[in-house]
Parts: C-alpha cells; structure tokens; sequence
C-alpha cells in the first residue's frame, strides 16, 4: 500500500469527535456519525492536554480533529 492512501477507519461522532464503532457514541449516546472526517488524535490524559481542553475532550480515547 502507497503513503497516503491508507484508507480511515471507523466512524466518527459528529457531537464530540470520538472515533466509534458500531450505531451510536458510547461517550455521548449520539447517532449523529460520519465517516467523512480528517486528523487523528489520541488523548491519554485530557486534564493535562491543551488540545483536550480546547477541543472540550473530558475522556480518554481516539478523536478526529475535523468532521464533517
């Protein structure tokens, strides 16, 4: 597989960013998703993260930064 073509994975919350899988948000109960979304980011310790904090992130997990 070529750099750059990797295909994403799972389905993103449209509400809080979370990458999720199956129907619905386990964080936030929405099934508001996309898959249509770009930037990945881990959060391990949200109350030390800047980025967390200015993206409202309370939780540990895997987030995309843009979704659409």
């Amino acid at each position: 597989m070529a750099a750059g073509s990797r295909k994403k994975q799972g389905t993103v919350c449209r509400d809080c960013h979370r990458v999720v899988e199956g129907e619905a948000c386990t964080v936030c109960g929405s099934g508001n998703l996309s898959t249509d979304w770009a930037g990945y980011l881990v959060i391990i310790d949200p109350e030390r993260s800047e980025i967390a904090k200015k993206m409202n992130i309370k939780l540990p997990g895997k987030y995309a930064l843009k979704v659409r």
